[in-house]
């Protein structure tokens, strides 16, 4: 639990000194209990913000930047990388040299762009109707996938450090147990409409699968940009799919 912590956040939390790939898959494994507590508290900030009277659409935006430092922007850094990597031309390798480039081009640029504004006007429309439930477990959503794209039997692609050592460490009945506690939770998101949430979740789930398989065919296998990617595009799917109720 310290590792996934550390990991994931910038809470002053060490995880050990040593990581081994069975380590690395139990922190996996994790994830999306650290999802939760980032989501809770994405909805409680929110919660503060509008009850000072800050305009929702302005929350929603503090909310997102307010992830981002707590994750240390990497799941946007990997986002921006990986839609670079997928803009690019020529093979496998030439893509994943321009995810190392270190720069983010046009494609990432846009990325970043598009997946903040749908998460902060998402947001935004749920704190008006004071759905806070559907906040968090947007947020915590996007760490689920990240233990769906960690399953077996998709491997690491070439020259990845991150991938190399969580890639297929984890059973694919791990990712199933945390997509149905998701869905069935989210029959709570959606007062009034208790088959929206799970809709919802769902089609963010199976749409990031999408992108976990395409990414791992043009990269060659499954990269840390990659999973960044696949969080941030999940809790915008997700938190764009449930502001429909509101």
């Amino acid at each position: 639990m310290r590792l996934a912590v550390s990991w994931l956040t910038v809470l002053p939390v060490r995880g050990p000194e040593t990581v081994d790939r069975a380590g690395a898959g139990r922190a996996i494994a994790l994830a999306p209990v650290v999802g939760a507590g980032l989501g809770a508290a994405t909805a409680a900030l929110l919660w503060a913000l509008t009850t000072i009277g800050a305009d929702p659409l302005l929350s929603g935006f503090t909310a997102v930047a307010a992830l981002a430092l707590i994750t240390r922007g990497m799941h946007l850094d990997g986002l921006a990388d990986t839609f670079d990597g997928l803009g690019s031309y020529g093979p496998p390798e030439r893509a994943r040299a321009v995810m190392k480039s270190g720069g983010a081009g046009p494609f990432g640029v846009a990325a970043i762009v598009f997946a903040v504004a749908v998460q902060a006007v998402s947001f935004g429309v749920l704190a008006a109707s004071g759905r806070w439930f559907a906040v968090a477990l947007a947020v915590a959503l996007g760490r689920v996938v990240v233990v769906l794209a960690c399953r077996r039997p998709l491997g690491a692609a070439p020259d990845t450090g991150f991938g190399a050592l969580v890639a297929g460490t984890q059973s694919p009945w791990t990712g199933v147990a945390w997509v149905t506690l998701a869905a069935t939770a989210a029959l709570a998101a959606v007062p009034g409409k208790p088959w929206l949430g799970p809709v919802v979740v769902l089609c963010a789930v199976a749409l990031t699968v999408l992108l976990v398989r395409h990414t791992a065919r043009r990269f060659g296998g499954l990269s840390g940009d990659v999973l960044g990617a696949v969080l941030e595009v999940s809790v915008a799917l997700t938190a764009a799919g449930l502001s429909l109720g509101a």
